[in-house]
């Protein structure tokens, strides 16, 4: 017992102080990028050609959060002329739509569902489903439990069943042998419930987008708030919760 108290006084408080202080990323994380709108036709077209994603439409010069992986490689083509990302971790959306952007995102706080703040605000019990994923997005939601983030300290918890849920956060392509779960899963949470798309596979696909085996979730279920990443930093998630159930950062 002597040795615990010990070496917690030694590690001192180790949990961030988010949202109460704001938190910078270390520079090489990819998050929300910025375009140029201006840019030569030539260059906009090159990293339309090259993006693995086909996230980027060279008429509209705008960019598919949803889709994106945010592998960089059209920043490097254009060395930056066209699209640069930023340091900035707050991606998430409560419309798909939103997400088609040219870096500039509507407040989620403002878009969110009245009645899942009055409801959800001070707590909120989420059943993780991995819907055919490659298990990033799930490895970075657990760290959301770790003593740095300590998820909890906002009411937020994942738990084991749905019949303690408020609602589901998918993540994962939803394959075809999956499908089924995730509505069973569905069904079992009571009502209201919210559905939360996290990653670009479970918001478009990903990689696998077009694939005969692919269900998109939106088809399946109702969204109410969208995650991007591949996969989504455990900031941007611990933001798009803080941000979509809360009137405001000081709450």
């Amino acid at each position: 017992m002597f040795k615990l108290i010990r070496t917690r006084i030694h590690q001192g408080y180790k949990t961030c102080n988010y949202p109460g202080k704001e938190v910078t990323l270390h520079p090489a994380f990819k998050g929300l990028p910025r375009l140029n709108l201006n840019c030569d036709q030539n260059i906009v077209e090159k990293c339309a050609a090259s993006c693995p994603q086909d996230a980027i439409d060279p008429g509209t010069r705008l960019i598919d959060l949803g889709r994106c992986v945010f592998c960089g490689l059209c920043e490097r083509i254009s060395k930056g002329e066209f699209i640069r990302f930023t340091n900035n971790f707050e991606l998430a959306a409560t419309q798909r739509d939103h997400l088609i952007t040219d870096g500039n995102l509507p407040d989620i706080a403002a878009n969110a569902k009245k009645r899942f703040k009055d409801l959800f605000g001070r707590s909120l019990q989420l059943r993780q489903v991995s819907a055919g994923g490659c298990n990033a997005c799930e490895a970075d939601t657990n760290v959301l439990n770790t003593p740095f983030y300590d998820l909890s300290r906002f009411g937020i918890q994942f738990v084991a069943s749905p019949r303690h849920a408020d609602g589901l956060h998918v993540t994962g392509p939803v394959t075809r042998n999956m499908a089924r779960a995730l509505l069973m899963t569905y069904e079992a949470v009571p009502s209201p419930k919210l559905v939360i798309a996290a990653g670009s596979c479970a918001i478009s696909g990903g990689p696998f987008r077009g694939s005969p085996e692919i269900i998109p979730l939106e088809t399946l279920l109702p969204v109410d708030l969208y995650i991007p990443g591949c996969p989504p930093h455990p900031m941007t998630t611990l933001n798009a919760l803080i941000r979509y159930l809360k009137k405001d950062r000081s709450e």
